[in-house]
């Protein structure tokens, strides 16, 4: 489709825009990662160049801030062109961060914390726009049109907003550990209302005893946060207790088991994905045998 008709259906003018002159969006709370899905993406552009054009912000020094379209340019950038087709569109900031969200919050798979930095930049967003509500911490009713407008709209109750929003109060260290899979999402919120040098305490003593909190745990390091009394000794005596089943516990890095999962599996079906993928394996080498023993 040409300018022509696009005029003539309404459709906003694409351009060719050198990506030297493109600037990324400040704080961008979504990663781009250079995986198996890029790959894939990078060959797509190669074959047939892009078929969704990226929208950019005009800056006043006269460069542009990519505002939906990340992995498409970063994909173009690897593919080896100089320009991506955009759509050029005058907005204000909250305007752009709105879009940004939203565009984004379509991708199949989402982590904990691209969650928790994205609900809080909209949460503000929408605030400054005249619709006022505190960010963390648990709201009066009046208060709450924001949070539940924003609940609304991403699928979650505004309590479950709340507590990704928690998790932007994790040192990145912890947050890692949670977009892994190693820190389970509600001890992860317990953990957040921890001081800063109470969490880089508690992770110095995930990595010597090689387990994370369970939610009990995480309610009493907070208890004790609270309290005025974690410190070393409390958190090391709170973390040596032995939890159910925790001989039994392996940990799987989420980053190392994403390449052998689809892109269509969510995160938080991805244990469930790998059940299942266990068990289609020992089927397969229960046949195997079955084959070699009727040899």
């Amino acid at each position: 489709m040409n300018d022509t008709e696009r005029k003539e259906i309404k459709l906003p003018r694409i351009y060719d825009i050198p990506l030297s002159e493109i600037d990324d969006f400040p704080d961008h709370p979504f990663k781009v990662k250079l995986d198996e899905d890029m790959d894939q993406l990078v060959q797509s552009i190669k074959e047939r160049g892009i078929i969704t054009p990226v929208t950019l912000r005009p800056k006043e020094d006269g460069r542009y801030e990519i505002v939906s379209g990340h992995r498409r340019k970063k994909a173009c950038e690897l593919a080896g062109f100089d320009t991506v087709k955009a759509e050029v569109r005058e907005m204000t900031r909250d305007e752009a961060i709105i879009l940004m969200v939203e565009s984004n919050l379509q991708r199949s798979v989402i982590l904990p914390s691209e969650k928790a930095f994205s609900y809080k930049m909209r949460l503000e967003a929408m605030n400054r726009q005249g619709q006022r509500t505190d960010l963390t911490s648990v709201p009066v009713a009046q208060k709450s049109t924001s949070r539940e407008l924003l609940g609304k709209e991403v699928g979650e109750s505004q309590d479950q907003v709340r507590r990704y929003i928690r998790l932007t109060e994790l040192i990145p260290e912890l947050l890692d550990l949670v977009d892994e899979g190693r820190i389970a999402f509600r001890p992860a919120v317990e953990l957040s209302y921890l001081q800063k040098e109470e969490q880089g305490a508690l992770l110095e003593q995930i990595a010597y005893a090689d387990a994370t909190p369970s939610l009990a745990q995480a309610i009493k390091l907070k208890r004790f946060s609270q309290d005025g009394k974690l410190n070393n000794e409390v958190i090391e005596s709170i973390m040596s207790e032995e939890k159910p089943n925790q001989r039994e516990k392996i940990n799987i890095k989420y980053a190392e088991a994403r390449r052998f999962i689809p892109a269509s599996i969510p995160y938080e079906k991805t244990g469930e994905y790998i059940l299942k993928a266990l068990e289609y394996y020992h089927r397969y080498q229960e046949r195997q045998k079955s084959r070699n023993d009727a040899r």
